[in-house]
């Protein structure tokens, strides 16, 4: 070996250089990478929402054996390999599989969220201008309002009759349905609009989303269009004005989601952030049958606006339920949940920004995560000095690394940006806060909080083959 092959030698021993994982795709595992492509985009195109999320896992759930949390307690035990799922309000679910080892010994959790950004109807929606009906709007978490206009978009959500009946609502999803808008200014007269800052073009209360043009025939009376929208609505759902004073209606783009590129690598969609990380880690625990602990699927809502709320993570609902497990194994201690939770790993799915060429400037390249290059490991996110953040211990993250390398998993190091660029967080601090040992680790993806999202296939792969290596 000549000198210059020595220094190869100690370079390869001595440096790191996150490489393509297409590149390190094993045989036949880029058929996987499709494959699994594949059933994401189902998963998608069916989840909308955090409440059609959340009947999409459990009916997989249920598939796999799972029992709901209400038959556990009927049985009154808890066997090692139990299967179960606890469903919280139809917006957040834990599927859990008892491990050999009792609760108190800890867990090995996978914890993600299923909303996303998108557009509210307001309690009083409906309205008409200039004979045009029109809904109001509040938008849900950190959205660029520019992106809402001028799109295809569609209702989603659940509406409360009068008599207590629930009715589903999707509309503008199937070919056959109208979608629904929100209009823009023609360029001939935007000047004064294109003279603002990007966040002020387009405000909170002018994302009103138009939903009809004809009056209702009776030219006797006033606000004819809007009474023609809801005669309509009347006709189809038998629902009045007042139903939506008690409904949860989401605006979310219209539309499946498609592959991108000519190689097809990658993956357009509504929610990617964090519906990447869901669908990883639910497949995942689905394909577990025997553990030594006890292994969860967690999936919550409300994370885009501070997890906060009855279904977010920082209600009491999984301390619950964990302490319920934790009675039907025999242990009523107080103290034995606390315990449980020392001694928990967690890996906290949540997506991070991917290096963008368009945007070099706000990522610094030695520290940033890239598409195509596997899942991400981020050792702490927050906010200039790491505030708000959980910062992973050294000794969780090398035994994480170990987890990975054995695995054949592909995974890469990324930060939120750089340091006083900005950032966000994830649920991993509300989990640390019970005393976890917690990492955040997800999928890198560009165009972040759009309307529609970027990931790459072979990302996703690698983050569902990570949360499953972390399992067992």
């Amino acid at each position: 070996m000549n000198s210059v092959e020595k220094a190869k030698d100690l370079q390869s021993k001595l440096t790191k250089e996150f490489k393509s994982a297409w590149d390190q795709l094993k045989e036949g595992e880029m058929e996987k990478v499709f494959s699994f492509g594949e059933s994401y985009k189902a998963f998608m195109d069916n989840g909308k929402t955090e409440r059609e999320c959340v009947t999409e896992i459990i009916k997989k759930a249920k598939a796999k054996g799972f029992i709901s949390f209400e038959e556990a307690l009927a049985k009154g035990n808890l066997a090692t390999g139990a299967k179960i799922y606890a469903e919280n309000k139809g917006k957040a679910v834990a599927l859990f599989i008892i491990g050999k080892e009792k609760l108190e010994e800890g867990m090995k959790i996978v914890g993600t969220h299923l909303d996303a950004p998108r557009l509210d109807l307001k309690a009083m929606p409906v309205y008409e201008e200039s004979g045009l009906a029109l809904l109001k709007t509040h938008y849900y978490g950190g959205i660029k309002k520019y992106q809402w206009v001028a799109i295809p978009l569609a209702i989603h959500g659940v509406m409360i009759k009068a008599n207590g009946e629930k009715i589903n609502i999707v509309i503008g999803e199937d070919e056959k349905d109208p979608v629904f808008y929100i209009t823009d200014l023609l360029p001939h007269l935007a000047s004064d609009q294109m003279g603002k800052k990007m966040g002020e073009g387009i405000t909170g209360e002018g994302l009103n989303i138009l939903i009809g043009n004809i009056p209702h025939e009776d030219k006797d009376i006033s606000d004819r269009v809007k009474l023609n929208v809801l005669k309509l609505l009347n006709d189809k759902y038998d629902i009045t004005e007042e139903d939506f004073t008690v409904a949860e209606l989401e605006i979310v783009p219209a539309g499946k989601a498609r592959d991108v590129g000519l190689d097809r690598s990658m993956i357009a969609a509504h929610g990617h952030d964090d519906r990447v990380c869901s669908y990883a880690a639910l497949e995942a625990v689905l394909e577990i049958e025997e553990t030594d602990k006890t292994v969860v699927g967690l999936f919550v809502d409300k994370e885009e606006v501070g997890s906060m709320g009855n279904t977010g993570m920082q209600s009491m609902f999984f301390q619950h339920i964990v302490a319920e497990l934790l009675a039907l194994q025999g242990n009523n201690h107080y103290l034995s949940l606390h315990r449980a939770f020392s001694k928990t790993q967690v890996l906290s799915g949540d997506v991070t920004a991917g290096f963008d060429p368009n945007y070099p400037e706000v990522l610094e390249r030695r520290n940033a995560s890239f598409i195509g290059k596997g899942v991400t490991i981020s050792k702490y996110t927050g906010v200039r000095g790491k505030g708000g953040c959980n910062d992973a211990n050294a000794e969780f993250l090398g035994e994480l690394r170990t987890i990975f390398n054995n695995n054949e998993v592909i995974w890469q190091t990324g930060e939120l940006g750089k340091v006083d660029q900005g950032g966000g967080g994830t649920i991993a601090y509300i989990l640390a806060n019970y005393g976890a040992e917690v990492v955040d680790c997800g999928t890198p993806m560009l165009s972040m909080h759009a309307p529609l999202e970027l990931i790459s296939k072979v990302d996703l792969y690698m983050t569902y083959k990570a949360y499953k290596a972390f399992y067992v």
